[in-house]
């Protein structure tokens, strides 16, 4: 919310893809962000809670499969946001995690490519790193408005940094 709150992510009636969705806690927000007329595709591996307003994909985001499903639930082809709560299970070496991360949140930029709109928005998760500042460059690259923000509501000793691109050229 505090994300919404700074940076307007959402309008009421969006299409918003929700990239690791369990335990559903984005998923809710979005879905009360969009309202009856939008809609929230909650995508994860791990099972999601029901949430009204959104509709429960299970399934890898890197499959094949789980694009053409995503793919058939988008009323008009595209996505109008997406976020992505991805992170990689922890192995405790930090180098090896945050690459994993960056990877999954390439991840979420496939899927811009392939369902975001022209003018959507994008927030991604990623573990602070050396990596990250050039994943932030691409964001910069294809979007108007490219911001690197961690919100109150993270742990102060969380590497956790949101990246949010607005208005996707």
């Amino acid at each position: 919310m505090q994300l919404d709150e700074r940076f307007r992510i959402f309008r009421p009636g969006d299409v918003v893809i929700d990239l690791g969705a369990s335990p559903g806690g984005w998923t809710q927000v979005a879905a009360e962000k969009v309202g009856s007329g939008g809609l929230v595709i909650a995508v994860d591996m791990k099972p999601i809670e029901p949430v009204e307003g959104a509709v429960t994909v299970k399934g890898d985001a890197r499959s094949q499969v789980t694009q053409d499903r995503i793919r058939a639930l988008l009323p008009r082809g595209k996505a109008d946001v997406i976020i992505s709560d991805m992170a990689p299970n922890i192995s405790g070496a930090y180098g090896l995690d945050h690459a994993r991360s960056v990877e999954l949140a390439g991840m979420a930029m496939k899927y811009a490519e392939l369902f975001l709109r022209q003018g959507g928005n994008i927030v991604v998760k990623v573990f602070d790193g050396d990596m990250a500042r050039d994943f932030f460059l691409g964001i910069g690259e294809r979007f108007s408005m490219a911001k690197r923000h961690s919100p109150k509501a993270s742990r102060k000793t969380s590497s956790e940094i949101y990246m949010v691109g607005k208005g996707m050229r």
